[in-house]
């Protein structure tokens, strides 16, 4: 199964096969070398290093630098309707504010999920805020600013909708002291429709539980989970800056099943059939292409039902096609 997650929503899954499950936990532990389970890197590419030999993300967070994620496609779209979690080991070895030169207040440090299109479009930047043409889109992530002039370092988490929208929760003032290991665990619950974060230091809560709550009408839609370097480029005065080293390590993604499980096609009558255990809340169609490019509908978009799910293309061309499913989220 090869997902690719898009802006608009929709997931494309070639003829392949699934495992059902009630959920989905991805772990990583950097044992073996990430780059050969679907980890990428888009940026700089000298901000992150697997380090082989202590099985750790070497990470350098350099808001000097364009924005640069070491990030791993989820194979779904999380959004206020869903229940998932991620927690990870972060550990600082250093950190300075005011790094680029005119920007001497604070800049954060991010690890989160986020909509991978829309973070690396040009007019992307973490830092502008609430604005309309080059604020953030579609965030759910854990961040660190450390202290600045009056202002006391700060532990948040904050969720941003798809049309910029901000929801945080910066009450946890706590120092992330270099040569510390933290764990975070962040875990949003549908049914609450409610984010909270926990922050534990050897073994011991560390600070507040932070929650947020989200409205009905608050929407965002992830499918990246990223470590995150922010460029400073763009920010409301007074502008901040940050270069900070560390590590990234265990990291555990809880999350539902893909949209499509138990894919299989077969002809029935002479008509290309293909059936799958669907999720509720998405919508399903089948497409076609000759060649793999264009891809066409082959049948109408129907409304997933926890169940199974069966698609036939009508009227199939005379000779040979390629066929997908397209998962789309309203």
């Amino acid at each position: 199964m090869n997902p690719f997650a898009k802006l608009t929503g929709v997931l494309c899954f070639a003829f392949a096969s699934c495992v059902a499950a009630s959920a989905v936990t991805l772990v990583e532990n950097f044992s073996t070398d990430p780059f050969t389970r679907g980890w990428s890197i888009f940026g700089n590419t000298n901000l992150f290093q697997w380090d082989s030999t202590n099985q750790k993300l070497r990470v350098t967070w350099d808001s000097a630098q364009t924005n640069s994620y070491f990030h791993l496609p989820l194979g779904t779209i999380l959004s206020r309707r869903d229940d998932f979690a991620m927690g990870f080991d972060l550990m600082l070895d250093d950190y300075v504010i005011g790094s680029t030169p005119g920007k001497l207040g604070t800049f954060e440090t991010a690890i989160g999920c986020l909509n991978l299109e829309q973070a690396t479009r040009t007019n992307f930047f973490r830092g502008a805020g609430v604005n309309a043409t080059y604020g953030p889109k579609n965030l759910v992530e854990f961040n660190f600013f450390p202290a600045f002039d009056s202002f006391l370092p700060t532990i948040g988490q904050v969720i941003v909708s798809t049309n910029n929208s901000w929801l945080y929760n910066d009450s946890n003032r706590q120092e992330m002291t270099p040569g510390e290991t933290f764990r975070v665990f962040m875990s949003y619950v549908a049914a609450t429709r409610t984010l909270s974060t926990v922050i534990s230091n050897n073994a011991l809560q560390y600070g507040l539980t932070q929650t947020i709550s989200v409205p009905t009408n608050f929407d965002f839609r992830v499918a990246t989970f990223s470590v995150s370097s922010y460029s400073d480029a763009i920010q409301p005065p007074p502008p901040g800056s940050i270069r900070a080293h560390g590590t990234v390590d265990n990291i555990t993604i809880t999350m539902p099943p893909p949209p499509v499980m138990n894919l299989t096609g077969a002809f029935s009558n002479g008509l290309w059939r293909v059936q799958f255990l669907s999720r509720s809340n998405w919508l399903y169609a089948l497409e076609r292409s000759l060649d793999f490019q264009p891809w066409t509908n082959a049948s109408a978009l129907i409304a997933g039902n926890a169940t199974n799910l069966v698609l036939s293309d009508a009227n199939p061309p005379s000779g040979r096609a390629l066929y997908r499913v397209r998962a789309q989220y309203p």
